[in-house]
């Protein structure tokens, strides 16, 4: 192989080995409980860190997140709180870890990288809610 294909190659699996897991794709609204239940862990992982870093953002994210689990426990089915509760977990582990690499990652660029999809996962979320 040529040195051209070899740093391409490398190029293309270091933007790949630095993309989030599969899991933390836009969401699809098909249901529910999933997408609430995500949003809400998103939600609390942005508040958690606007805590440390921006307090007074942090109860703008509150209030968001009070809504947001009005609507999760609206279409909550009465057995799946384990579910939910997993769902919610998974999903503020995923926004806090870009958090993490937006906030404190030596590389300007992958901190803003990461930065970006923080804020678009947590605006596809906020843009489920009225005002």
């Amino acid at each position: 192989m040529s040195g051209m294909k070899i740093f391409a190659l490398c190029l293309v699996l270091a933007v790949f080995s630095s993309l989030p897991p599969a899991r933390a794709l836009p969401l699809a609204p098909d249901n529910p409980v999933v997408l609430f239940a995500t949003c809400v862990g998103r939600l609390s992982a942005m508040m958690e860190h606007q805590w440390m870093f921006d307090g007074a953002g942090s109860e703008r994210t509150e209030a968001q997140r009070a809504a947001m689990i009005g609507l999760l426990e609206a279409v909550r089915p009465a057995d799946a709180g384990r579910q939910v509760l997993h769902l919610r977990i998974e999903a503020k582990m995923a926004q806090a870890a870009l958090l993490t690499r937006a906030t404190f990652n030596p590389d300007a660029a992958e901190a803003r990288r990461a930065l970006m999809l923080a804020e678009m996962r947590v605006a596809e979320c906020t843009g489920l809610l009225l005002g």
